[in-house]
This record gives C-alpha cells, sequence and structure tokens, in this order.
C-alpha cells in the first residue's frame, strides 16, 4: 500500500483531485515520509474556485445572525478538538505540543472576534439629508476570495482570515502550505459539522501552480497572502495585475532594543523565549538583540546559559524545542551560522551539534547565540527563520534605533527597560508595525489589527481586526427618495442638499 494521501476539500467532501503530481509530508522530527499531499491543477484549481463562486449567491443573502450562528458553533468544535489540533500540528510541522495548543487559541481568538462582526457590518443612516431624501451606508462581501498560508502557523494564519471572511458574507478558498496541510483538513470537518453550506469553505492543497491558478483566476476577488518577502511581492503584484484586492504579508527582521537600565534576567528570559519558540519560525521571533552600552556582556551570558539549558527534540516528548520543517531549510540555517562565523561573528552557544531527544535522523537544529555581528552580515541582513539569535552591540539609543529604521523590514520590534520616558520614546520614533514595550512578541489582540510596515506589508490593509472586515467587503452608499408631488418637474441644474 502507498502513502496515505491528503487530498482536497471541495464541495463539502475531501477529494483527491484530477492531478497526479503529489509531494511528500515528513514528521519533521523523525525525517521520515508520513504521508503525501495531492497537488493541484488547473482542472482542481477551476473547479474549487467554481464550488466558492456557486456558493457565493446563497450565503452572502443569508442573514447575518445565521452565518454567526455557524461562528458560533465553530468556535466551539474549534476548541472541543484544540488538542487534536495540536497534535496535527506538531507532528507535521514540529513545533512543541505547548507551543501548537498556544496557535491554536490565538486562532480561536479570531474566531471569536468575528462572533460579533454584525456590529462592523451596520452601516450608517441618515435621514432627511436634503429633502425628502434619504442616506444609508452599508457594507458587503466581495465574493470568492483565496487565502494563502505559510507552514508555520497551519492554523492560525488561515484563521486570522477565514472567520472574519466568511461572517462578512464571503466564500473562501484557503491554499495551505503543502509542507503542512493535515490541519486544514480537520478544519474543513470543524466548519461542516458547525452547519456551514458546501462550497463556503474550500481546502486547495497545491504548490506554485495552484497559487498562480488562484492568482489568475477571474472569480476570486480577493487574495490574503502570507510568506516571504520576496513570495508577498510576487502575489502582490501578480494578483493587483489581475485586479484584485491584496494584502500580502512578508518577513521580517524583528530586533529587541535593550537598554542599560533594562532587568537582565527578565530580558534573558524573553530573548530566548521569543528568539528560540517554535525554532524561530515565527514572523515574529526575535533575531536580534541589539545591547545599548555596558548591558551587552551580562545580557549575553545570561542569554547563553539559559540557551544552553534547553531541551531539543521531538515535540511530543515534553521538550523545550522542536525540529525544522525540512531537511533543506535546516541545512540552510546552519549555512547563515557558518557565514556569521567566517565573518568575524562570536559563536557563543552552536546549535548545530545538538543531540536532539528524538527517533530517527530529524531536522534539528539546536538553539544558537551569535555576538559581535555587524549591520553587514548575512546572518543580520537575511531573514534566517531558524533558531538563530544574533546580538548586534551599539553604544547609544540613538544608535540603536537608526539601526532598527534603517532596516528594510518593519514588521515587529521590543525595548526592554525601565524608563517610561525612553520607552514612549521609541514607540513614538521607531518605524515599524508593532511594537512591545517589555513584550518581546508584540502579536495584536484579534480586535485589534496584525501587519507590519516597510517590506514586511505589501497592500494596504492589515490582518484580523476592523483592517480586516474593511478587507473582505466594500462600502456601498445608497441615496433614496421616494416620489411625491413636490419633486416633479425637468430641472437640469446639478442636485444641491437642501
Amino acid at each position: 500500500m502507498g502513502a496515505e494521501i491528503v487530498g482536497h476539500w471541495i464541495g463539502g467532501a475531501e477529494s483527491a483531485g484530477e492531478s497526479d503530481r503529489t509531494a511528500d509530508v515528513f514528521d519533521p522530527a523523525t525525517g521520515k515520509v508520513a504521508r503525501q499531499v495531492a497537488l493541484a491543477g488547473a482542472a482542481d484549481v477551476d473547479r474549487a474556485v467554481a464550488a466558492a463562486a456557486g456558493a457565493f449567491p446563497g450565503w452572502r443573502d443569508t442573514p447575518i445572525s445565521r452565518r454567526t450562528r455557524v461562528l458560533f458553533a465553530f468556535r466551539q468544535l474549534l476548541d472541543e478538538a484544540k488538542d487534536e489540533l495540536a497534535e496535527v500540528i506538531t507532528a507535521e510541522h514540529g513545533k512543541v505540543v505547548s507551543d501548537a495548543q498556544g496557535e491554536v487559541a490565538r486562532g480561536l481568538e479570531v474566531v471569536e472576534f468575528a462572533c460579533g462582526i454584525g456590529h462592523l457590518l451596520k452601516g450608517g443612516h441618515t435621514e432627511n439629508a436634503s429633502t425628502g431624501v434619504d442616506v444609508h451606508a452599508t457594507r458587503q462581501p466581495l465574493g470568492p476570495v483565496a487565502v494563502i498560508s505559510p507552514f508555520n502557523f497551519p492554523v492560525m494564519v488561515p484563521l486570522w482570515f477565514v472567520p472574519i471572511a466568511i461572517a462578512a458574507g464571503n466564500t473562501v478558498v484557503l491554499k495551505p502550505s503543502e509542507k503542512d496541510p493535515s490541519a486544514a483538513l480537520l478544519l474543513a470537518r470543524l466548519w461542516q459539522r458547525a452547519g456551514l453550506p458546501d462550497g463556503v469553505f474550500t481546502v486547495l492543497n497545491g504548490d506554485k501552480e495552484a497559487v498562480d491558478g488562484l492568482l489568475d483566476h477571474p472569480d476570486i476577488k480577493a487574495v490574503s497572502f502570507v510568506g516571504s518577502t520576496p513570495v508577498a511581492r510576487y502575489v502582490h503584484q501578480r494578483a493587483g495585475a489581475a485586479g484584485k484586492r491584496v494584502q500580502a504579508l512578508g518577513g521580517a527582521k524583528n530586533h529587541m532594543v535593550v537598554l542599560p537600565d533594562a532587568d537582565v534576567d527578565l530580558t534573558a528570559d524573553a530573548a530566548i523565549n521569543a528568539g528560540f519558540g517554535s525554532a524561530g519560525e515565527r514572523c515574529m521571533a526575535i533575531s536580534v538583540v541589539v545591547a545599548v552600552g555596558a548591558v551587552a556582556d551580562p545580557l549575553v551570558a545570561a542569554i547563553a546559559e539559559r540557551a544552553r539549558g534547553l531541551r531539543t527534540g521531538d515535540g511530543r516528548r515534553g521538550c523545550d524545542m522542536g525540529p525544522l520543517i525540512t531537511g533543506a531549510h535546516r541545512d540552510k540555517v546552519a549555512g547563515y551560522v557558518a557565514s556569521g562565523e567566517q565573518a568575524g561573528a562570536t559563536v557563543v552557544v552552536d546549535g548545530r551539534d545538538v543531540e536532539p531527544d528524538a527517533d530517527g535522523s530529524g531536522f534539528f537544529l539546536g538553539p544558537t547565540l551569535l555576538d559581535h555581528v555587524t549591520p553587514g552580515m548575512s546572518v543580520y541582513t537575511d531573514e534566517i527563520f531558524g533558531p538563530v539569535l544574533s546580538v548586534v552591540r551599539v553604544d547609544t539609543y540613538a544608535e540603536a534605533v537608526a539601526l532598527v529604521n534603517g532596516n528594510p523590514y518593519g514588521n515587529g520590534t521590543a525595548i526592554f527597560t525601565n524608563d517610561g520616558g525612553a520607552a514612549r520614546r521609541f514607540a513614538n520614533e521607531i518605524e515599524v508595525g508593532m511594537v512591545g514595550v517589555n513584550v518581546p512578541i508584540p502579536v495584536p489582540v484579534a480586535y485589534y489589527s496584525f501587519g507590519g510596515w516597510k517590506d514586511s506589508l505589501f497592500g494596504d490593509t492589515h490582518a484580523h481586526g476592523t483592517d480586516g472586515v474593511h478587507f473582505f467587503t466594500r462600502g456601498k452608499v445608497v441615496t433614496s427618495r421616494w416620489p411625491d408631488d413636490g419633486h416633479r418637474g425637468v430641472d437640469l441644474g446639478f442636485p444641491r442638499n437642501d
């Protein structure tokens, strides 16, 4: 018998699709192929979009109260399935189970936000804007939309977009990462159990062929994407050229600025948590610690002590940190460590020789700490997306701000200090979309919006919150007058509001 094949979810049922192409899905902790995933061809794309387009008229005209009942039911089912989802995430992504549970919990927050979407769709009304003329504004859904999500958050990132799009009356085609596709199918089954009509939520598995098919398809009205900056730029340009509304969230190089008055122990804990959680495969991971002045030596020593005590291994065994997603990615990250060392950085903690608590030959790289990194090194300039924490030393607060603002990315940043004035000044001056003050991973709660600046975001709107509602709806203003004798006759003058 061959390996299990993860198919698509089209029209309310799982389907292997018409393409004969597949890709391996690994268990990153063992290095073994666990299953295969179907890779969509053009016919599969057309069938998936047709299902979404066919379901749209009925779902658009479903009363908001009924749509939100489905959201409430989905929220309950998602909460009941959170442990099962976490196990699926760990098996295919590799992050430890507790981290996977946290991912599901943060996605659940957005579902809860979407349950109250009626308040944000209610529009406005003005009576007698002119004599006998009333005006009202409303927000209406776009149609079938595509969500293209990355491998590092196979549940949370889809839940940033899908619940809001569905609650607003759209239908959704989700293209998950082919590296860890199974969680998307579990979400589809939960939506169905919640009472969502067939075709409102579709899962299309695939690679670039599926992505390009969705970007070009005339029936897809909008695209939400999360991934690396080069691909985000490509998605934005291609979908935009096809006349679609696009929000494309790209990569990051997140800095933690540490002032001399900071609590070293608290800061070291935060640097470990934010740098090595999920093996550094987070767009909000701290990858650069900017140590200002005399805090550098004690801070590096404290981070190193904690990093050496972390247990790396199979995420199902209670380890602190799991593997990277593929062997090729592990090797790429290790190559950055070697490059940094050759360029003059000091390897304080070397994760390349880690002995993981795991069976088989998994894709492991232990926590790695580099000191005396300079802005010209590739380990600083590039988004590594692995458990590599770089320390850049500067003399002053002004140098730290200039370093962060001079970086082409602007996703997240943090400052650690006990000086309220310095923290307030930093939040005002820093050119980054999400800022933490003594908070290393400043991911906004669901009713605020998530998104960066500069090369970390392509498009005008951020994810979830009111930005998300506005992205998945468009405004309409209706001006009405009912016939009465006082407004009969021909008048070619420009209408006035009196």
